[in-house]
């Protein structure tokens, strides 16, 4: 997408809005050194008394429905990053804190110096924070006091490009190599092979080998800033640029020397840049949302062929996530599509409502067990400072139709 003839490297990035409308402000990928404003560390929880408001519930399980639970609202700054595992939901911000949560309640805090947080992923006891500042931070429970966090690395460390200032390891491998140069934009992880994959608006993405916190590689991938990368089965890797392009990278060798990722192909090249990419479960599905209000998908069984678009929103998508059968786009608009896929025709079966500013982030994580719905605890972090968490089913009923263009072809969907 282009504005004032120039394209906007990060669309989702910042954001002007009233009760009506959500408006895109300009953001380019040169590093300007200008992070956002954010409220100081309150002591206070977000709303002590009655932190969640809890939405009536219908008892009926043979006609579930997709509800809204909670509602939690705190003024910290705008919601940026949100990772769910198991019962703990993490959240980050513009205020540099990243906040715990357990059961609907506040459980624990910490905080870094160095700007917002603009991505958060978990692996097993270890939770991982993208930065304004170009660097991941590891952070982990105390075993004494699991509410007490602290910090126990840094990709890259303070030594790691001191070191390699000083005395390059190879002539390729200096400091610019191993350290991003702008914001951290996303992280995704390949728990099998131990790796950790950041992207970032210096147009790169870097492989960490997560045991030693070693930069194993680093690969200029587009010419504009990466907004999100995906690790994959198989060892393939996704990428979504500013540029309007999402791109393929297939992982070979293993070791430091002979990890490479190799380019593919490009399944997606266009005027509007590319905000969110997204995975199914088993890998079988890559889903890509942009700043034109558009959701892509490719089918990797068919040699990632183009399976056709969904077109849910007035304004950018700028979050995506899959669980089940279900897909979940977060937009600009304000809203949350849900559109459960069947084959490869994909129903928008419900469009939650609620937030009053940009959707920027959503995590979904397995509800309750149950013989007649398989049902989805949905968390979504807004532009608007509040975190929202939605009960969803797949065997909600879908709503009136309308149609979608897919493969060429018209199939029915839903209209909001």
């Amino acid at each position: 997408m282009r504005e004032g003839g120039r394209r906007l490297s990060d669309p989702n990035f910042s954001f002007h809005f009233s009760d009506t409308d959500g408006e895109l402000s300009d953001r380019h990928s040169d590093f300007s050194g200008n992070e956002p404003v954010g409220s100081p560390m309150m002591k206070s929880p977000w709303n002590p008394e009655t932190p969640w408001t809890m939405a009536s519930l219908d008892e009926d399980s043979s006609c579930p429905k997709n509800t809204l639970v909670g509602s939690l609202v705190r003024e910290e700054g705008h919601i940026y990053s949100l990772a769910a595992s198991g019962d703990l939901l993490y959240t980050g911000s513009d205020s540099k804190n990243i906040r715990v949560w357990k059961n609907m309640h506040e459980f624990s805090a910490f905080k870094s110096n160095s700007g917002l947080v603009k991505a958060i992923i978990v692996s097993g006891e270890k939770i991982f924070t993208g930065h304004h500042d170009g660097r991941v931070r590891v952070w982990k429970a105390s075993s004494k006091n699991p509410s007490h966090y602290h910090r126990v690395g840094t990709f890259p460390s303070v030594f790691g490009v001191f070191g390699v200032s000083i005395r390059p390891i190879h002539r390729k491998h200096t400091a610019v190599w191993i350290k991003h140069s702008d914001v951290i934009s996303c992280l995704s992880l390949d728990q099998e092979v131990g790796l950790l994959y950041s992207g970032s608006w210096d147009r790169t993405f870097k492989v960490w080998k997560m045991s030693t916190s070693k930069c194993v590689e680093s690969v200029k991938a587009h010419d504009d800033a990466v907004n999100s990368v995906i690790s994959t089965v198989e060892g393939f890797v996704f990428t979504g640029s500013a540029d309007g392009s999402v791109k393929v990278w297939k992982r070979e060798g293993k070791g430091r020397k002979s990890l490479k990722h190799i380019y593919v192909k490009t399944l997606l090249n266009q005027e509007s840049a590319v905000t969110a990419l997204t995975v199914s479960k088993n890998g079988s599905f890559v889903y890509s949302g942009t700043s034109d209000g558009i959701v892509n998908f490719w089918e990797r069984e068919n040699q990632l062929a183009h399976g056709g678009l969904l077109n849910g929103h007035k304004l950018a998508v700028l979050c995506l996530s899959a669980a089940g059968s279900l897909v979940f786009s977060g937009s600009a608009d304000k809203m949350i599509c849900v559109w459960k896929r069947e084959g490869l025709i994909h129903t928008c079966m419900s469009v939650l409502t609620g937030h009053s500013g940009p959707v920027k982030c959503l995590a979904v994580v397995r509800e309750m067990e149950s013989t007649t719905a398989r049902r989805w605890k949905v968390y979504s972090g807004s532009l608007d400072k509040s975190i929202k968490v939605w009960s969803v089913s797949e065997l909600a009923p879908v709503m009136q139709q309308m149609t979608v263009v897919q493969n060429g072809s018209q199939v029915r969907s839903a209209k909001y």
